[in-house]
């Protein structure tokens, strides 16, 4: 991820954090992402030298009122039109999503079993890694009939290995010592 995206994101999540509207930023940046690189006709509007810079703003302030977009993600989007640097829009939304977890402790994870989990284990699981990591987590559940049983689960860069597989190496592993 570059520094510019990130210094962009970090500048949003200040300002929203300040008037507590980050969930409403995240969801509307992620909103005019997909507008955005959903339609040709609206890159071209926004990323076009012929068009002028007045009409790229009334074309941004329509759709902004639209889509009832917050007003630091309309200013943060104004900025990248003004400046050229709509490229970057997918990596300042994916940025922002981080520092504005990161600034409110959350963490992400990506839990795979075997099967599918009920909402009680759900809930169990979460509430185990909150514990384990001290902070507020956010699963996604996924299957992979490729394991054995048990799970798998990743928070960041650290993989939690609780598949029988891994279970039976480390059995084995233990035995092969002795």
């Amino acid at each position: 991820m570059s520094a510019i995206a990130q210094r962009y994101a970090a500048a949003l999540a200040d300002v929203t954090l300040e008037r507590k509207s980050s969930e409403a930023a995240r969801r509307g940046l992620a909103a005019f992402v997909e507008v955005f690189f959903g339609s040709a006709d609206l890159r071209n509007v926004l990323e076009s030298p012929a068009v002028n810079r007045e009409v790229k703003r009334k074309v941004l302030e329509a759709l902004a009122a639209k889509m009832a977009m917050d007003e630091a993600v309309r200013n943060l989007v104004l900025l990248l039109v003004d400046n050229r640097r709509t490229e970057l829009l997918r990596e300042v939304e994916k940025a922002f999503a981080e520092e504005l977890n990161a600034r409110l402790g959350i963490a992400q994870a990506e839990v795979t079993s075997l099967r599918g989990l009920d909402d009680t284990e759900k809930e169990e699981l979460t509430a185990a890694l909150e514990r384990l990591t001290g902070k507020k987590i956010e699963a996604r559940f996924q299957q992979d009939k490729a394991l054995v049983g048990g799970v798998v689960v990743r928070v960041g860069s650290t993989v939690y290995d609780g598949s029988l597989r891994e279970q039976l190496n480390r059995l084995r592993e233990r035995l092969e010592a002795e």
